[in-house]
């Protein structure tokens, strides 16, 4: 005699399957008999709508919220990055202009000491009169965007802050003295 398996039951995954299975048919299935007289009807269109309503009303604030969140994060970086980069072309503008303005310094090439304070105190003092007072203070004023700018130059070896720098911020200041504030 052939030997006979017993049944095995389903697992519990099978029968979750089974009871969404019959969860979703079972409404399609009342539609397609024949109406009841006594039979109860349930809307449940109008819960499952309902029940989407409310969701999207918990779920909306809470996406917005995090979008918020993300912006604010992003935001800060952001924004230092885009001043730095605006602070950047500022030196470099301002230190071609001066490398045109004064006679005898040409890009490229090693300036001397006199030629370097000149050119410096050109930048700067194109700086004051054309660059917004924002960009300004983010180059940390006009001290700042001297010492950007004679960073920037080929200077000479015999060149410093002592004898280049100084004497064009003071040559900066004295000529925003008779032209009006330059801070």
């Amino acid at each position: 005699m052939p030997r006979v398996s017993p049944p095995t039951l389903p697992s519990p995954l099978a029968r979750l399957a089974a009871a969404v299975a019959v969860g979703l048919l079972a409404p399609a299935g009342a539609l397609a008999a024949a109406p009841d007289p006594g039979a109860v009807q349930l809307p449940w269109g109008d819960a499952l709508a309902a029940l989407a309503q409310g969701a999207s009303a918990a779920l909306v604030p809470l996406a917005a919220a995090g979008a918020t969140a993300a912006l604010a994060r992003v935001a800060g970086p952001l924004r230092f990055l885009v001043t730095t980069s605006l602070v950047e072309r500022l030196v470099r503008n301002v230190g071609d202009y001066g490398l045109n303005a004064v006679s005898g310094a040409v890009k490229g090439r090693t300036l001397t000491v006199p030629l370097g304070s000149a050119v410096i105190a050109a930048a700067v003092q194109r700086a004051a009169d054309q660059a917004p007072g924002w960009l300004l203070k983010e180059a940390v004023g006009l001290d700042g965007l001297a010492e950007k700018v004679f960073r920037s130059l080929p200077l000479e070896a015999a060149a410093d802050a002592g004898n280049t720098l100084r004497p064009a911020l003071r040559a900066a200041r004295d000529r925003a003295g008779r032209t009006g504030p330059a801070s």
